[in-house]
């Protein structure tokens, strides 16, 4: 489609869009004007009119200062001030049976230090010279409000003809651009896996020459970029763009490493390749929207292979125990990530348990198998089914036939054993405090093998009655507890 055809329909799309949010907009846009100020919608909330996918969020900017700011839209609804000391004022405002959150904030010309992406702050005077600060060309567009739709964008930096080409270029030269602010070189990354966009040939240079600078922006800031950029609509290209400008090396190295990590049957280029195709297999079984916690597992469950890799005499190559290492190597990148405890304690479970399956599909299970299988899965067992089956990429046919009969009998078996017994709250007939009542003895570490001997029975034999479960204790305390011991 030609450019201006491009245009044209984009600019159709953000008319629709301006008109559906007119009832915010330009009650917001009214109480500015009749104080003698300019408003614009900005940045994404523009690029996202154009594309016809404008949410809740809107983003404006002015050129009253924040105390203005905070004056003029206290009456529309509640405020807050978590950033008026970088302009900003949000403010949430009821329309139509929606609630909108605005965030409005003063022009700004910042400066920054080579030390710090955190700039400097000062107040400017245009709206020219506030998108010039903006990341990307195509979210350095505004539109003046009261909407007037014979008025055109403000698009000094060809933002337009950018979403029209679906690339990513950024408003000034890119390597001031993110020497100004390194965080950026990530949000290319997020955008091309959000918005499905190209990053341009000189922006994209620029970000394998200054990749290294990603080192001085804070953990928690790349987790947030990195998380955006998984969960978005085409995580592979993002990660494509991570690992060939080398910016994976400075957030992600695991990820990197996997390139030169050839798969012990040939079937791919590189593990790398095959991680993709997992990941891009995961999201297709994803029921409920995106997953990060599966998104991650398939991204990172074959990390270990570098570390484990073992060239045979034949020339065979293995990866022994890689899950292991895996594991290990997941809980610590997304530990330096700052990921919430819960994400990296299910992420690294998942890829610890994500070979489980193997052992089925080269024999029958017994049934003590099988609940281990469910109880070391936990509340991820419906996670796990979705990583084990992303997680065969043959091009075999036949092969591929074969593993996914063998894993559809294993759940089967999970759903005949559910049916007969609680798999999913797999414990002893007798708890901790009944094992205390009947060997007498007080809390501590001979309650704990008590139990554990207990729930090993429980998995091996299956459900058993409370005298059972009393007869076999005793039979445990004679074996293991001394006479007298308490």
């Amino acid at each position: 489609m030609p450019a201006t055809d491009a245009t044209a329909k984009a600019a159709r799309r953000a008319v629709r869009e301006l008109l559906r949010v007119a009832p915010v907009t330009g009650h917001v846009a009214q109480r500015f004007v009749d104080a003698g100020h300019e408003l614009y919608l900005v940045g994404g909330s523009v690029r996202d009119a154009l594309l016809g996918r404008l949410g809740e969020d809107l983003d404006f900017a002015t050129d009253a200062r924040p105390e203005q700011i905070l004056a003029l839209v206290a009456p529309l609804g509640p405020t807050w001030t978590t950033g008026i000391a970088f302009g900003t004022v949000g403010v949430q405002v009821q329309a139509a049976g929606d609630a909108h959150r605005c965030e409005i904030t003063t022009y700004r010309e910042d400066s920054y230090r080579a030390d710090s992406r955190k700039p400097d702050v000062s107040y400017g005077d245009t709206i020219e010279g506030d998108l010039s600060r903006r990341d990307f060309a195509v979210n350095a567009m505004a539109i003046q409000l009261p909407l007037d739709v014979a008025r055109p964008v403000v698009d000094p930096y060809g933002g337009l003809d950018d979403l029209g080409a679906r690339i990513l270029r950024t408003p000034v030269a890119p390597e001031r651009s993110f020497d100004d602010d390194p965080l950026r070189m990530l949000r290319a990354a997020r955008f091309a896996a959000q918005l499905a966009f190209d990053v341009e040939a000189a922006t994209r240079a620029a970000i394998v020459d200054m990749a290294p600078r990603l080192e001085i922006v804070s953990a928690e800031r790349v987790r947030d970029e990195l998380t955006k950029l998984v969960l978005g609509a085409h995580p592979r290209r993002g990660l494509e763009v991570l690992v060939d400008t080398g910016l994976a090396d400075h957030c992600l190295p695991e990820l990197s490493r996997l390139a030169d990590t050839v798969d012990e049957h040939g079937r791919h280029k590189d593990v790398y390749a095959h991680t993709l195709t997992v990941l891009d297999q995961a999201i297709a079984l994803e029921e409920d929207g995106p997953d990060l916690v599966l998104r991650l597992a398939a991204l990172l469950h074959d990390i270990g292979k570098p570390d484990t890799k073992k060239v045979h005499k034949d020339g065979k190559v293995s990866f022994h125990h890689h899950e292991v290492r895996g594991a290990k190597l997941a809980r610590e990148r997304l530990t330096a990530l700052r990921f919430p405890k819960d994400v990296v304690d299910d992420v690294t479970q998942l890829v610890a348990l994500h070979l489980r399956f193997h052992g089925y599909s080269q024999g029958e299970w017994t049934d003590a198998a099988v609940r281990r299988y469910v109880r070391d899965a936990g509340p991820l067992l419906d996670r796990l089914h979705n990583l084990t089956r992303s997680d065969c990429t043959t091009r075999n046919v036949g092969k591929a036939k074969a593993l996914a009969a063998a894993y559809d009998a294993l759940e089967r078996r999970i759903g005949e054993l559910a049916a007969q017994e609680d798999l999913q709250r797999l414990r002893p007939a007798l708890d901790g405090n009944e094992i205390m009542a009947e060997l007498g003895l007080r809390p501590g570490p001979k309650v704990g093998e008590a139990y554990r001997h207990l729930l090993h029975l429980r998995i091996e034999q299956g459900p058993m009655s409370h005298e059972e479960a009393l007869e076999e204790l005793r039979h445990w305390a004679e074996e293991n507890l001394p006479t007298g011991e308490d």
